[in-house]
């Protein structure tokens, strides 16, 4: 077995007041088992099975209210109802010694009639429609209703949706909140160009369309304190036809902005594509920037993980399909053994266990 001095990945760090015994995170994964948009004790198992002393979990996203739906049992954590049935989730978490963030979000117009509160409209930074997508199972066609473009008053509303979030989420017992400005949804429509076509406050210029963001950060770092915020963010990419003309502009105006929070860390989606022998760049200038953890993550491997550790590229690793599918993938990039292969089709299905907790763990480990 590899030294453990040898395996980057492998390495503690401190994440502000949280010890990490390893790099290794364990990315919000949306699986669409909470029936009702209500946590399932099934998910107990689910998250524990994936947790390491020292180890960092961000949850799934949870939705900050009865508008922030857009897909079939996905929770939330607006409700006392939501909230305590987070509770032993993420005390099975912490009892094996587990860092644990909830991701809060609001997916603004990536959404339809069928999941708003009595058939409304989605709401949006703007009214443009979304044309159909692949949905997150990566088979089936998804159709999304035109969105409301929200009125300039009830913008502070939706802030403060963010901040009742991040208050329930310490009452649920959560370690911090990961902020969902990412992969297309409300906060990254707002953010985006190509999407937010507003002429207030709230758009135009990078300031006005970086504004509700920064609100909702202000909000939450105001109700918990910096030390238990993180944010996650995707500027380069163009999820759910969210894109920007100048990424890295707005990926350097985000992190200047993040710094002046001094929040636990700015967790960014890479574009970069994972090729043998090479070092991701593409968030370099980006990461140089933020002077807190930095956490990248988009189909990165052992190797390209390690690598991105050791050039100083990112702080920490947050893998996705590869940590679904095996649950002990520290000990797995440890050992350097061979790793389970992930079923796409039960990504997101409403099964309590097939693709959810059955996938083995390695022999010596059972």
């Amino acid at each position: 077995m590899a030294a453990l001095d040898a395996i980057p990945l492998l390495t503690p760090y401190t994440m502000g007041k949280f010890e990490l015994s390893h790099r290794i995170v364990l990315a919000p994964l949306t699986r669409q088992r909470s029936y009702r948009n209500l946590p399932q004790p099934h998910a107990i198992l689910y998250y524990s099975q994936r947790t390491s002393r020292g180890g960092l979990l961000i949850s799934e996203a949870a939705g900050v209210s009865d508008t922030a739906q857009g897909y079939a049992d996905c929770p939330g954590i607006w409700t006392r109802e939501q909230v305590e049935a987070w509770k032993p989730i993420v005390d099975a978490v912490h009892e094996k010694g587990g860092i644990f963030f909830v991701q809060i979000g609001h997916v603004g117009r990536v959404s339809s009639h069928d999941f708003q509160p009595n058939g409304q409209a989605p709401i949006s930074c703007t009214d443009k429609p979304l044309s159909p997508q692949i949905g997150v199972n990566g088979i089936d066609v998804v159709n999304f209703s035109a969105p409301r473009r929200l009125q300039i008053e009830e913008i502070p509303l939706l802030v403060n949706d963010f901040r009742v979030a991040a208050r329930n989420a310490i009452e649920a017992g959560f370690d911090g909140v990961e902020i969902h400005g990412a992969n297309g949804y409300l906060i990254d429509q707002f953010m985006k160009d190509q999407v937010n076509d507003r002429i207030d406050h709230y758009g135009g210029s990078l300031d006005n369309r970086c504004r509700f963001a920064l609100e909702v950060i202000d909000a939450v770092v105001d109700e918990i304190g910096p030390d238990r915020v993180g944010i996650k963010l995707s500027p380069f990419t163009n999820y759910y036809e969210c894109e920007d003309s100048n990424p890295e502009a707005l990926g350097l105006h985000m992190v200047n902005a993040l710094n002046k929070h001094a929040i636990a860390y700015c967790h960014m989606v890479d574009p970069w594509q994972a090729r043998a022998g090479e070092v991701p760049c593409s968030l370099l200038p980006i990461r140089k920037a933020f002077r807190k953890t930095f956490i990248v993550g988009r189909r990165y491997t052992r190797e390209s993980g390690n690598k991105a550790i050791s050039s100083g590229y990112a702080d920490l690793v947050a893998y996705g399909r590869l940590f679904l599918a095996n649950p002990d993938l520290p000990r797995r990039f440890e050992m350097n053994a061979p790793l389970n292969k992930y079923n796409r089709g039960t990504f997101c299905i409403s099964d309590p266990i097939v693709g959810y907790t059955d996938y083995p763990f390695l022999e010596s480990d059972s």
